[in-house]
């Protein structure tokens, strides 16, 4: 039994804040301790979250920066869906977690709701429903319009407005759209017509609004935009609460400004009575549901097991395609073996850097030069500051800490490489004037980690856990005098490497050994080699 809960300890810990599908938990597969907790008894999250390394939400519950700051060893919060209010990515980015979604889970299904939201307010399907449920008949009330030949305009051509236009095309309908960041090419290719707002509003039957939620973008459809619409116009809402002014929302439907309004979602959820929402809720004109545009078991599904499989990267230390506070996206195969090495010449760097650094180019030269590496920046970053700053550094606030110390980057790709097939270089300047060099490459078919250079020293030794890294001046004996050193404290070398001296004179020895220096070894070798240049480097493994 205790060896049983021994290895439950061992493992990552997952917590389940909200009901996701069994199928989330099969996704996870054996390796982590899954725990549950009511995300919104908010004492019982605080307190679970204390040992969890990763989190999976839905909506209800709020990991904002109280939560974050519970949870020291929190990787990574997962949100089962598109929307991230609920989640402070601010404080997650600072605390060095990675804030992952599931962005397409429910695309179709939103789409798909738009549509019934725009036939439902065409033939007043919900109150001839409600009339007739009641015990009355009467066809003449709920006379509808077809949409065939009506113009729809939809206002965020990204995905799920794609495919809004996609299975509108079969009514019949002429679709227009606003976004300023799509080209006329893709709009001809969706068969979609480009129109200034003014101008899509003027023209419009129908009007279904897809856009992110920003400062921007809230309120965006306002007074000013209602009083352009024709009066037997309809608005749509299945995207973010908020982008519809709901008090001139409501002055227009009860002015006849417009003819109707479906609305999925509000700017308060669920709405309240003394909110600005409650009021559309009763009128007549107005098709409403409870925020169901992910609703389907088909979207719950894909999105619990997408922000599964995402949990289970960023436990292993890997990039994720839907971080939304990270960059790098889906890396080749070809380029993924690399992060490790150019993480540990990061280490390797901030080990020989002799004062701070202020700015780092970071060269990748070779038959990589082809792929997108742009991975290897965050990797460098991460590598360096993982020995300066006492906090916890992943690919997640590493570039914010670069950014707090106004340390420039620049990622430097080229295709010539003489004399290595693919080679990696930091090149850093240093606040006492000096440039620090640092190269490395995987070597061979099981593509070993080796550093390649330092300084312009040509050497080449595997990277391993302990290092200590010399230079001076070059004469007879200085490897009997080290070696002694090091042998007369227990310590075997477990690998050495003597660069040729320099035009001064000076040699670099690197050494390979199996256990960390004491202190005063370190100074008895640096006063016995007289070394200007004497380091120890440990490589911290995740």
């Amino acid at each position: 039994m205790s060896q049983s809960v021994s290895q439950s300890a061992s493992k990552p810990v997952v917590l389940l804040a909200e009901e996701l599908s069994p199928a989330t938990i099969d996704a996870l597969g054996p390796d982590f301790d899954v725990r549950n907790v009511d995300g919104t008894d908010r004492p019982a999250l605080l307190a679970a979250i204390a040992d969890a390394d990763a989190i999976l939400v839905r909506s209800a519950t709020k990991v904002d920066a109280e939560a974050i700051a519970a949870a020291p060893k929190l990787k990574v919060v997962a949100r089962a869906g598109v929307g991230l209010d609920n989640v402070d990515i601010k404080a997650a980015t600072a605390a060095g977690v990675m804030v992952v979604n599931a962005p397409t889970s429910n695309i179709i299904s939103a789409a798909e709701l738009t549509v019934g939201h725009i036939l439902s307010l065409a033939r007043h399907i919900p109150a001839a429903h409600a009339s007739l449920a009641g015990g009355a008949w009467k066809r003449s009330s709920f006379t509808g319009t077809e949409l065939f030949e009506k113009t729809v305009g939809i206002i965020g051509l990204g995905r799920i407005g794609a495919l809004i236009a996609a299975r509108l095309q079969g009514f019949g309908v002429s679709v227009v759209a606003y976004d300023p960041y799509v080209t006329p090419a893709r709009a001809q290719q969706l068969g979609v017509t480009l129109l200034s707002l003014d101008d899509l509003l003027a023209q419009s039957d129908f009007v279904t609004i897809h856009m992110p939620k920003t400062p921007e973008t809230t309120g965006m459809i306002g007074t000013a935009q209602f009083a352009l619409m024709k009066p037997t116009a309809y608005i749509v809402n299945v995207a973010r609460g908020g982008l519809i002014d709901e008090e001139a929302l409501y002055t227009a439907l009860t002015t006849g400004e417009i003819a109707g309004a479906g609305l999925d979602v509000f700017t308060s959820e669920p709405p309240k009575e003394d909110g600005t929402a409650f009021p559309l809720l009763s009128l007549p004109n107005v098709v409403v549901t409870p925020h169901l545009g992910a609703s389907t078991d088909e979207a719950q599904e894909k999105a619990g097991i997408s922000v599964a499989r995402s949990v289970k990267l960023a436990l292993e230390g890997d990039l994720v395609p839907d971080a939304v506070n990270v960059a790098g996206g889906v890396i080749d195969p070809f380029v993924r073996p690399g992060i490790a090495l150019v993480e540990q010449l990061g280490q390797v760097f901030s080990g020989l850097a002799t004062s701070a650094l202020t700015s780092l180019d970071i060269e990748v030269r070779g038959e990589l030069a082809a792929y997108d590496v742009s991975v290897y920046r965050l990797a460098a970053l991460k590598g360096i500051f993982t020995k300066i700053v006492s906090e916890n550094v992943s690919y997640v606030n590493a570039p914010l800490f670069a950014e707090q110390r106004g340390i420039e980057t620049r990622l430097i790709v080229e295709a010539e490489s003489p004399l290595y097939r693919n080679i990696t270089i930091l090149r850093g300047a240093l606040a006492d004037g000096t440039v620090l060099t640092v190269a490395g490459t995987l070597a061979g078919t099981r593509m070993v980690p080796k550093i390649v250079g330092i300084n312009g020293y040509e050497i080449e030794v595997p990277i391993e856990q302990h290092h200590v890294v010399m230079r001076y001046a070059d004469r007879p004996g200085i490897v009997a005098i080290y070696g002694q050193k090091l042998g007369e404290a227990g310590i075997n070398i477990a690998g050495l490497f003597v660069a040729q001296p320099d035009a001064s004179g000076r040699a670099l020895s690197v050494l390979t050994v199996d256990q960390p220096v004491p202190e005063e070894i370190l100074d008895d070798m640096r006063d016995a080699v007289g070394a200007d240049l004497f380091r120890e480097i440990d490589i911290t493994e995740d």
